[in-house]
């Protein structure tokens, strides 16, 4: 990687070996999370008694996008010049899991109040629909889980152990603009609604 400039969105990629594989559509992912301040707002809203931890949350973000499915995989993002082309300091494994063990249920409240300033910021930076009306669907949905020291989990008309959040739609085209956790079981009865709107949802 070959800085063109000190932004991020100006790099010129070279590869020297055929073979060579390589996660760069992490690029992309970086841009994204300096353009629309992600590290600064979890730093700002998010209260674990952890140091930092924006760049935590972007470390789990950027390894996710790359296709982790454990915490030991967010090593990924240190291999190579990776971390030359993200915004924020990558964290290690061992403090990913750490940092992790410390979420209760209340947490993630801090996490929704993350997400809506984002989704904000994502609006203001032209990713609304402008002008034209936008129908949103909200609808309940249902994340099985095992084990009875599940923090927010509770059995619902399904009979069935899981969380239960709130998805934020777009009509159309299904995006998922906005999800919230909830304690509370889903009422099987009417819990499907639209709206239309051209705000960002809070």
């Amino acid at each position: 990687m070959f800085p063109l400039s000190r932004t991020l969105d100006r790099y010129d990629t070279s590869f020297d070996h055929d073979g060579l594989i390589a996660n760069a559509g992490l690029i992309v992912i970086a841009t994204l999370m300096s353009r629309l301040g992600l590290e600064a707002l979890a730093n700002q809203w998010v209260r674990t008694g952890s140091h930092a931890p924006g760049r935590k949350l972007c470390t789990l973000i950027a390894a996710m996008c790359t296709g982790a499915t454990h915490i030991d995989h967010t090593n990924l993002l240190r291999a190579g010049a990776t971390q030359s082309v993200l915004p924020f300091r990558v964290m290690a494994p061992s403090t990913i899991g750490s940092f992790l063990r410390t979420f209760t249920f209340g947490f993630v409240r801090q996490l929704d109040a993350v997400a809506a300033r984002l989704l904000a910021n994502a609006w203001a930076a032209g990713a609304g629909p402008g002008d034209n009306d936008m129908v949103i669907d909200l609808d309940s949905t249902i994340c099985e889980v095992h084990g009875h020291a599940k923090q927010g989990a509770s059995y619902g008309y399904t009979k069935c152990l899981g969380y239960h959040p709130l998805l934020a739609t777009r009509a159309g085209t299904g995006e998922v603009l906005f999800s919230r956790m909830r304690k509370d079981p889903p009422d099987p009865a009417g819990e499907s609604t639209g709206s239309s709107t051209n705000s960002p949802a809070s």
